[in-house]
């Protein structure tokens, strides 16, 4: 039997952009229960944020992606987990000249509040994503150049940036694909789906062994891969939860009569 894993974004993708639920993939999420097949949630939030999520879907001990790869929640454990990356981020804002740190505000800097009100979440999910572990989102009000300058002194230390939406986030550098590969390492993988639809997934796609994007018209678009011409990376028609519920039951099918056409070879 072919050990399989799937990794999935969230917003946008597992679940809906506005009502943010995933009525839809219902059918998918139960053939992957019975299946027995781990799904690995890979999502920017905490693990704080995610850990709800986790028990709702009953994922049992499957590990999840946080922070957009800085991290992994391990179920069982402490949702908000080892902060002495985040930590090293803070410090290292501190120990920089004001006028270099002045114009980024991290969410170390706000309150629950001012979290809710930059981010838009209620105020119980703004909590949780202050309680960060490895990254540091925050807003940035300089210039270009101030900006250069900035990142220069914080990559100095190991520290690099990537911008998503509003935001600016800060972390040691490891992606969504480093942290699916030291999942599908430690779980023995035979194969890895990875599903998304919006750039910050790009890479936990191109290095899938079979990659997924989930139509999102409220999303930037997303560049065209080079597995799109062999078939290994493909693209819903339906978006959101509707097109991940598609996408899985295909494959599932697939691999199905895949291994029956083997067996009966």
């Amino acid at each position: 039997m072919v050990r399989l894993l799937v990794f999935t974004d969230l917003d946008g993708t597992l679940l809906d952009h506005a009502t943010y639920s995933y009525e839809q993939a219902k059918p998918a999420l139960q053939a992957l229960r019975d299946l027995d097949v781990p799904l690995v949630l890979a999502s920017s939030k905490t693990g704080a944020e995610i850990a709800r999520l986790h028990d709702e879907l009953k994922l049992g001990d499957s590990p999840a992606i946080v922070e957009n790869g800085a991290g992994i929640y391990m179920p069982g454990g402490p949702a908000s987990g080892d902060r002495s990356d985040y930590l090293k981020i803070r410090q290292a804002l501190t120990d920089l000249p004001r006028a270099l740190s002045q114009p980024f505000k991290g969410f170390g800097d706000m309150s629950d509040e001012g979290v809710a009100e930059a981010t838009g979440l209620p105020l119980e999910q703004a909590r949780l994503a202050r309680m960060r572990c490895h990254s540091e989102p925050g807003l940035w009000s300089g210039t270009d150049a101030d900006l250069t300058r900035f990142l220069d002194a914080l990559q100095a230390q190991g520290i690099v940036a990537r911008r998503g939406g509003r935001f600016l986030t800060l972390s040691f550098g490891r992606t969504k694909a480093d942290a699916m590969k030291d999942i599908a390492d430690r779980l023995q993988a035979d194969m890895t789906v990875a599903l998304g639809d919006a750039p910050n997934d790009a890479e936990m796609l191109a290095a899938a062994d079979r990659g997924v994007v989930v139509r999102n018209d409220h999303a930037p678009p997303m560049p065209e891969f080079a597995g799109e011409a062999t078939g290994r990376i493909r693209r819903t028609t339906l978006p959101g939860p509707a097109g991940w519920n598609a996408a899985i039951l295909d494959l599932i099918e697939n691999l199905g009569r895949t291994r029956e056409e083997t067996n009966h070879g």
